[in-house]
């Protein structure tokens, strides 16, 4: 690795940061969070945010260029725009994006642009009410009017995440596809992954994109096509539009071999890998008073570790963590 890199011990060069900053959600999504939980990260343990700035700061020294925050929700964390002005004043740093539910962004889009934030995905499950209360336990127009209101003070692209599910909402598609295109977003398609109890039940309304991708194709030309972002998707043109879908497959066709990203969690533990239980604890050494050089060097020996890919369909019951403690 050379002095301003980071490189994985299979080549992959690190330029993405995927920062939760909380596990917490103000929707309970069935394939996320199970109903009743309770279990999440005593606030004692979370990252303050001088922590996570000192963090970020040591990462884009080492050449990451994009960090997304996420959560659980990460709207639902007190003050964020405050912790993303810090960090989008970083040296390096060249995108601050943030994946939300948006049940909160009709207040915090305005601040949260102001301070720095681009780009946006939005967790989007359906376009029909009662559908949208099954999954997610929330109210869709209120979603609907976070989305309207980030669009409205200048975050581009907008990304609208679907988890496509067998039987709920996969007769859907073009519908949201629809939405997206009225209104200048591009659609991302992703597969249930086995992540906890919950995410292993969501098995059961598992659908392989490549059929759905196939029936797509029955109706628009898909051209494929390349986004910036650093993101897994493999994106397609519908026709001789502007419009964008993409497809995340880690279940039936996985994209490990260029996986360019990690995960620092809430309470400060690194994850190297979505699906494997390669981890580093970073907050000791922060509340022991690590100095930023040595900080650096335990990043260095932590992406050593990063494994050369999940293995969500041979070990499913592997991950026992729910996606909301891991930053998605």
């Amino acid at each position: 690795m050379n002095e301003q890199t980071l490189t994985d011990p299979f080549g992959r060069r690190i330029a993405y940061l995927r920062l939760s900053v909380t596990d917490r959600c103000d929707l309970r999504c069935g394939y996320c969070l199970p109903k009743g939980f309770k279990g999440f990260e005593e606030p004692a343990h979370w990252l303050t945010f001088e922590e996570i700035a000192r963090v970020v700061g040591a990462f884009t020294a080492l050449g990451v260029r994009h960090v997304r925050i996420t959560g659980g929700e990460p709207l639902v964390r007190k003050d964020l725009p405050d912790l993303a002005e810090r960090i989008s004043a970083l040296p390096g740093l060249e995108d601050l994006s943030i994946s939300s539910n948006c049940t909160r962004m009709d207040v915090l889009a305005e601040p949260l642009y102001r301070a720095g934030v681009r780009r946006l995905n939005v967790s989007l499950d359906s376009l029909r009410p009662e559908v949208f209360k099954e999954v997610t336990g929330g109210d869709l127009d209120k979603v609907l009017r976070g989305i309207a209101a980030a669009r409205a003070v200048g975050f581009a692209p907008i990304r609208v995440n679907t988890v496509v599910m067998r039987g709920v909402n996969d007769e859907e598609i073009e519908d949201i596809l629809g939405y997206c295109a009225d209104n200048g977003f591009t659609l991302r398609l992703i597969e249930t992954m086995p992540m906890g109890a919950t995410g292993r039940g969501a098995q059961d309304q598992y659908m392989d994109l490549q059929t759905v991708r196939r029936r797509l194709e029955q109706r628009f030309e898909l051209i494929p096509d390349i986004l910036p972002g650093g993101g897994p998707a493999r994106y397609y043109r519908v026709g001789a539009t502007e419009t964008r879908i993409g497809f995340i497959t880690p279940i039936s066709q996985h994209f490990c071999e260029t996986c360019n990203r990690v995960r620092l969690t809430v309470d400060g533990t690194l994850y190297l890998c979505l699906g494997q239980e390669n981890s580093y604890a970073l907050r000791p050494l922060l509340r022991a008073g690590i100095a930023d050089p040595d900080l650096i060097a335990h990043l260095r020996s932590a992406i050593a570790l990063k494994p050369e890919r999940h293995e969500f369909k041979e070990r499913p019951e592997k991950i026992i963590r729910f996606m909301s403690a891991t930053g998605g």
